[in-house]
């Protein structure tokens, strides 16, 4: 039950196909979620589902908007490894949802 909903709400709010969407669906990679769309999201999900993402990390998650390509040449040649960006699915939303929450604890347990 709580999947069909969230799916619901991914179809709106993102506007992704149902055929996009399973448990293991990243949001940024295989859905295209990121930057401020992406906080927009998750403030969306919270208020929807009633859940806690006052201790999510949305930064850690997602890219940012703007010029992803230049930053990248930058840091290539001045050495610098880009911050890897942790995972987020489809199947850690529905856990915040029973959890009542979204925070690495919520994502890892």
């Amino acid at each position: 039950m709580n999947k069909d909903i969230l799916y619901l709400f991914l179809i709106k709010q993102a506007g992704v196909t149902i055929e996009e969407l399973s448990d293991e669906a990243l949001l940024e990679d295989d859905l295209g979620i990121s930057g401020d769309d992406a906080f927009e999201l998750i403030v969306a999900f919270g208020k929807e589902f009633n859940v806690d993402v006052s201790n999510f990390m949305v930064a850690d998650y997602f890219s940012g908007e703007g010029d992803f390509i230049l930053p990248a040449i930058i840091n290539f040649f001045i050495g610098r490894k880009e911050k890897k960006r942790l995972e987020l699915r489809i199947k850690h939303l529905e856990k915040a949802m029973i959890a009542g929450r979204l925070d690495e604890q919520v994502i890892n347990s």
